[in-house]
C-alpha cells in the first residue's frame, strides 16, 4: 500500500515539475511584452494569451503535486488538535463525500468542454476570440480533463493514506521535497545549538 502510495506522489511530482517551467515561458513573455511595447511601442498580439495559458497551465498541473505535498489550504483550528486516526477518518469521510464527487464532475465536464474545442472551425481546433492573432487554446482546454485526472489519481494515494494511518495510528511520510526557506533556516538554527552544547560539554568535562 505504501509503495503504491509513493508511486502515485512520484508521477504527480514528475507532472507539477515538468510544468513548472512553464514559469520561463510566462516570464519571457512577459518580459519581451514589456519591452517592444514601452521601448519599442509596438506591442505584440500574443502576449496576453501565453500569460494566461502557461499560468493556467502551471496552476491546475501542479494541483496533484501540491495536493501530494499537503500544500493546499486547510481549515485546521480544530484539525490539528484531534488524533492521527481521527483525522485520518474525516479525510477519508471527507475525500469520499466531496473530492471525488467534485473531480468526477470537473473529468466529464472538462472532457467535454475540450472535445467541443478540438471540433471548432471543421475540426481545426478553437482560437482565442480575445486576441488578434487567433491563438489556438483547444490544448489549452485539453488541460482541464488532465489535470482532474492527475488529481483523482492523487486521491487514491490520499486515501490509502488515511487506511493506513487508521490501521497503524500514524500517518505515512511524504516524499521528501524542496523545504521552505524559513524551515530550512530554522533546523540549522536548531542543529547549530545542539552542536555548541555538545562542545561546550566537552569543554566542560
Amino acid at each position: 500500500m505504501e509503495r503504491m502510495i509513493f508511486i502515485i506522489d512520484a508521477l504527480s511530482a514528475w507532472a507539477g515539475k515538468a510544468f513548472s517551467w512553464t514559469i520561463l515561458l510566462l516570464t519571457f513573455g512577459v518580459a519581451y511584452e514589456v519591452f517592444v511595447r514601452y521601448i519599442l511601442r509596438n506591442p505584440t498580439s500574443w502576449a496576453f494569451d501565453v500569460s494566461y495559458m502557461m499560468y493556467g497551465s502551471l496552476f491546475m498541473m501542479a494541483g496533484a503535486y501540491a495536493l501530494s505535498r499537503e500544500s493546499h489550504v486547510r481549515g485546521d483550528v480544530i484539525y490539528r488538535l484531534w488524533k492521527p486516526k481521527t483525522q485520518a477518518i474525516v479525510e477519508l469521510t471527507l475525500y469520499i463525500l466531496f473530492f471525488y464527487p467534485g473531480i468526477l464532475a470537473l473529468i466529464f465536464a472538462g472532457a467535454d468542454y475540450a472535445a467541443e474545442s478540438w471540433s471548432y472551425n471543421g475540426g481545426r481546433g478553437e482560437v482565442s476570440v480575445m486576441s488578434p492573432a487567433n491563438v489556438p487554446i483547444y490544448q489549452f482546454k485539453t488541460i482541464m480533463p488532465i489535470a482532474a485526472g492527475l488529481l483523482f489519481i492523487q486521491g487514491i494515494a490520499q486515501i490509502l493514506r488515511c487506511v493506513v494511518c487508521i490501521r497503524t495510528g500514524e500517518w505515512p511520510s511524504h516524499l521528501e521535497d524542496v523545504e521552505e526557506m524559513e524551515t530550512v533556516l530554522l533546523q540549522q538554527h536548531e542543529l547549530q545549538k545542539q552542536q555548541e552544547q555538545e562542545n561546550s560539554g566537552q569543554t566542560a568535562s
